[in-house]
C-alpha cells in the first residue's frame, strides 16, 4: 500500500512539476543557448531512430566520457545495430557529437512523467538499455518493463550513506522495485553489489565488474616529450609542482602554499592549470596582483631561472604536465561544490599526489589509492605544504607513492572487458 501511495505521489509530482522544469529549461538557456533547443526530445518525441537499438545513457558530461570506451567497444561487436545515445544536459550531448558525430543516435533523455518516458520507449523501441552510474528514474524504468526493453547498470554505485537512505520505509519498497526491475547490474566494487542486493535487487543479476573509471584514462604523455618540456622550460633539474583542474578560490590557496614551500626548496616550479578556459585571464591578474614572475603556455614565454610559475592556459596539456611534475595536486578538491575531478590520470603516470577533502565524486578510488600510499588526502593548507614538502625533500617516497598508484590502477584494469560480457550476454538472450 506505502508504495502505490509513493508511486501516486510521484506521478503527480513530476506532473505538476513539468511546467516549472521546462521554465527553468528556458531560463537557463539566457546564459547557455543549447537549453532552449531539442524541445520535442524532453518530452519523449525523439525522432527517427531505427528499432531495436542498443540504447546507452549517459546524463552528463563526466558519464559521457566514461561510457565513451563502452561504445566504441559496441560499434565494433554489433556494426549492424544502431546505437542511440541519451543525455540530460548540453554539455554531455556536445561530447557525445562531438566524438561520434554521425556513428550514434543522439537524443535529450525524456523528462521522468509518465507519458514522456512511454513515449520514448514506443518511439525509440530500443533492444536493450544501458544506464551509465546509478542513474534510476522511476518512470522511465516503469516504461522499459511495459515494454519489455532490459535494462544494465554499468558502473553502477550505492553509498554507504545513500543505502541507509534508501532503507526509510517511505522509499524502501520504491527502490527495491526499480532494482528488481532491472536485467544486469554491473557494481563498481564487491561492496557496491553487497549493498545493490540488501536493497532488493536479484542476487543472480548483480556482478562485480568493477569501476570503468580504471579503463578510461587518457594515453599519457611520452616520457621523452616530457624531458623535452623541462629543457624548453630550462628546468631539467628543478622540482616542478603541477597543480591541475583548479577552480577559483583555490589558485590562492595553491600560491600560498607554494610561498611557504619556495621557502624550502628554492627552485620550485609550479605549474598551475585552471579547468575552465575563461579563467585563464583572471588567474594571470591573480599572479600579476601579487608580484610572482610567471609565464604563460599559450604565449610562449620563456620560462628563466626566476620563473616561480607557468599559467598553463592551454587545453589538452595536463598529461604532458603530469608526465614532467614531480609531484601533483589535483584541483577541484579544496573548496566545496565541485567534489573532485579525475585523480586517475596521475597515479597512471605514477605521480604522487594530494587531493583536498572535497572528493566525493572520486571517493572509493582516492581512498584506494590512499590505502596504498600512492595519494594523501589534506584537510588544511597545513597539511598541503607538509606533504609536499615531505615528497620534494624524499625523491625516492615520491617515485614510490607514483609505483603504488601505477600499479593499483594495473591492478584494478578490466571493469570494461567485464562490462561488455555483461552486456553482451544480455543481448544474447534478447536476440
Amino acid at each position: 500500500m506505502a508504495d502505490l501511495i509513493v508511486r501516486g505521489i510521484y506521478r503527480l509530482a513530476t506532473w505538476a512539476a513539468l511546467p516549472f522544469v521546462l521554465a527553468y529549461f528556458y531560463w537557463r538557456g539566457r546564459r547557455e543557448p543549447a537549453y532552449r533547443r531539442y524541445w520535442k526530445e524532453r518530452l519523449g518525441w525523439i525522432g527517427d531512430v531505427p528499432a531495436r537499438a542498443i540504447w546507452i545513457h549517459a546524463a552528463s558530461v563526466g558519464e559521457a566520457i566514461l561510457v565513451t570506451p563502452l561504445i566504441r567497444r559496441l560499434e565494433q561487436a554489433y556494426p549492424d545495430r544502431a546505437i542511440l545515445v541519451t543525455t540530460m544536459t548540453p554539455t554531455g550531448r556536445e561530447r557525445i557529437e562531438r566524438t561520434f558525430a554521425d556513428d550514434v543516435y543522439c537524443r535529450y533523455v525524456p523528462l521522468d512523467t509518465l507519458g514522456a518516458t512511454r513515449r520514448f520507449m514506443r518511439r525509440a523501441r530500443p533492444g536493450l538499455g544501458v544506464i551509465a552510474e546509478t542513474e534510476l528514474w522511476p518512470h522511465l524504468l516503469a516504461a522499459a518493463d511495459r515494454y519489455e526493453v532490459p535494462i544494465a547498470l554499468v558502473n553502477a554505485s550505492v553509498s554507504q550513506r545513500s543505502a541507509a537512505r534508501y532503507q526509510n520505509p517511505l522509499w524502501r519498497h520504491t527502490i527495491a522495485r526499480m532494482l528488481a526491475s532491472l536485467a544486469a547490474i554491473g557494481a563498481a566494487s564487491q561492496a557496491h553489489a553487497e549493498r545493490f542486493v540488501a536493497l532488493g535487487a536479484s542476487a543472480e543479476r548483480v556482478h562485480a565488474v568493477g569501476n570503468l573509471k580504471y579503463d578510461n584514462i587518457p594515453a599519457g604523455a611520452d616520457e621523452s616529450l616530457a624531458t623535452a618540456l623541462r629543457d624548453d622550460w630550462q628546468a631539467p633539474d628543478r622540482p616542478i609542482w603541477v597543480a591541475a583542474s583548479t577552480h577559483e578560490g583555490e589558485e590562492a590557496r595553491v600560491l600560498d602554499a607554494w610561498a611557504e614551500l619556495r621557502a624550502r626548496h628554492p627552485e620550485l616550479l609550479l605549474v598551475i592549470a585552471p579547468r575552465h578556459p575563461q579563467r585563464f585571464d583572471a588567474v594571470a591578474e591573480l599572479l600579476e596582483a601579487r608580484g610572482i614572475v610567471f609565464a604563460r603556455r599559450s604565449t610562449g614565454q620563456l620560462v628563466g631561472d626566476d620563473t616561480g610559475v607557468v599559467l598553463a592556459d592551454t587545453l589538452g596539456e595536463v598529461p604532458l604536465f603530469y608526465a614532467a611534475a614531480n609531484v601533483v595536486l589535483v584541483g577541484g578538491s579544496l573548496v566545496p561544490g565541485i567534489e573532485g575531478h579525475n585523480v586517475l590520470e596521475a597515479a597512471a603516470l605514477a605521480r604522487a599526489f594530494c587531493v583536498g577533502p572535497y572528493v566525493r565524486e572520486w571517493q572509493d578510488i582516492v581512498d584506494a589509492l590512499v590505502a596504498v600510499e600512492a595519494a594523501c588526502v589534506c584537510d588544511t593548507p597545513a597539511a598541503l605544504v607538509a606533504t609536499l614538502d615531505e615528497w620534494l625533500a624524499d625523491p625516492d617516497l615520491a617515485a614510490a607513492a607514483g609505483r603504488a598508484g601505477r600499479q593499483l590502477v594495473h591492478e584494478r584494469s578490466g571493469a570494461l572487458e567485464r562490462s561488455m560480457q555483461m552486456i553482451e550476454t544480455l543481448a544474447h538472450d534478447r536476440a
